[in-house]
């Protein structure tokens, strides 16, 4: 099947789905394209159940296989929707809240990578389960951070307070970048201390990271990523300013997000972070002087449709994917367990930070249990589970994941609305 032909299946999907969710269902967009494609994912594993001959799961897992989710995510659609997403915050408000931000995007995934690796080490026995520390710590790190697509769909259905609004978007913005490269750093000194069942990665068995290594690493990472982000930014913002032709200068974004992301990619810098440093630099000096009232509307409508199609796609192979996890269903029980564990986690990389801060900051009303309940998992944890070697752990892990996020997305995304009403009005 042609990349065209799977492109084509997929949007004419995100279509179908998303007007039988319009007319009949009324979810949020998102959420109802993940129920709706779960709902087929099931439907479709029951009748191959009840008709093995038709194999109409293997035909469909097939074509969902060709789809690198992995790559389609984080080496492609990622960088367009955090750009966006960025485009469009409100920069003086995340400026102003930046302590805040910083703390919870930096500590809160810290605290949570070890909270949930620590216990899922400890649990993951219970249901038959070996799962070794430095992978339980892998899981803790790509399920930590909250997923910027899935919070900031989630601010287009629920009214939040602008003061909140900003805090939930700027972590979710930069604690994204934050955990993609704690995730690198701990998977890389997995690889280094030997994979289990496997071969030693790039050397003797327990070798090469030390302390200075991963902080090397992590500065790479993250440094590098925001320094390439700025850069970029600032040469986009001097290309822009010169000229005043919307076609232009919306070709202009599209080429900055594309060469950027890309060379964050070779240069093995954050892509993430550098796409949020350029999106607010574009949204905050490129929108107030560099563009026209016409070559504005042209670039923030450009960069909405970018951004509601993607996210469309998106969330409709989030629920297309249980065909391809349901192999594994004998996780299900730990998956189960990590629900709960993961949620104790986000708990504690909320209140923490905020018992730090509160000496200095004031927090808007029921702030802690809309941050807590509403920090949802989405498709980037899926994405990196799925880029994880071939280690005897990794269907687990992914299975696990797939867990946490379809919770994530349907009950969460789902009560997250009469919560602000009840904690924050």
């Amino acid at each position: 099947m042609s990349i065209f032909t799977i492109g084509a299946v997929l949007v004419g999907l995100s279509a179908l789905f998303g007007y039988i969710n319009h007319r009949f269902l009324r979810l949020p967009h998102t959420i109802g394209l993940v129920v709706i494609a779960l709902c087929a994912s099931l439907s479709i594993i029951g009748f191959d159940l009840i008709e093995p001959s038709a194999r109409i799961g293997q035909k469909v897992t097939g074509m969902l296989r060709q789809i690198d989710f992995n790559k389609t995510l984080m080496h492609g659609m990622l960088s367009f929707l955090l750009f966006a997403g960025a485009l469009h915050a409100d920069f003086p408000a995340l400026k102003t809240r930046r302590l805040t931000i910083g703390v919870m995007a930096v500590l809160g995934t810290l605290i949570s990578t070890f909270v949930i690796g620590a216990v899922m080490w400890l649990g993951s026995g219970l249901f038959g389960l070996e799962l070794p520390f430095i992978w339980a710590l892998v899981f803790g790190a790509l399920i930590s951070p909250t997923d910027p697509v899935a919070v900031l769909g989630l601010f287009k259905t629920v009214e939040v307070p602008d003061t909140l609004q900003a805090k939930m978007a700027g972590e979710s913005l930069f604690n994204d970048g934050v955990g993609v490269v704690v995730f690198t750093v701990v998977v890389a000194v997995a690889l280094a201390m030997g994979v289990p069942g496997g071969a030693p990665s790039g050397g003797e068995q327990g070798g090469g990271m030390g302390a200075a290594d991963i902080i090397e690493l992590f500065i790479t990472e993250a440094a590098g990523g925001a320094v390439l982000g700025l850069a970029a930014g600032y040469i986009g913002y001097r290309a822009m300013h010169g000229i005043d032709e919307a076609s232009l200068e919306v070709l202009i974004t599209l080429a900055l997000v594309m060469v950027t992301y890309s060379l964050a990619l070779a240069l093995h810098m954050s892509g993430p972070i550098a796409m949020v440093v350029a999106g607010l630099f574009i949204g905050n000096r490129g929108v107030k002087y560099a563009m026209s009232e016409q070559t504005r509307d042209y670039v923030l409508t450009f960069w909405t449709l970018i951004d509601e199609i993607l996210n469309s796609v998106l969330f409709l192979l989030i629920g297309l994917e249980v065909l391809v996890v349901a192999e594994n269903i004998d996780y299900l029980g730990v998956a189960l367990m990590a629900i709960p564990v993961t949620l104790l986690a986000r708990a504690l990389s909320v209140t923490i930070p905020i018992a730090i801060l509160s000496r200095w900051r004031t927090f808007t009303k029921g702030a802690q249990p809309v941050l807590i309940w509403g920090g949802l998992r989405g498709g980037i944890a899926v994405a990196l589970a799925l880029s994880l070697p071939d280690i005897e752990y990794k269907a687990a892990i992914l299975s696990i994941t797939y867990g946490v996020v379809l919770f994530s997305i349907i009950v969460q995304g789902l009560t997250v609305k009469p919560l602000v009403e009840r904690m924050v009005r």
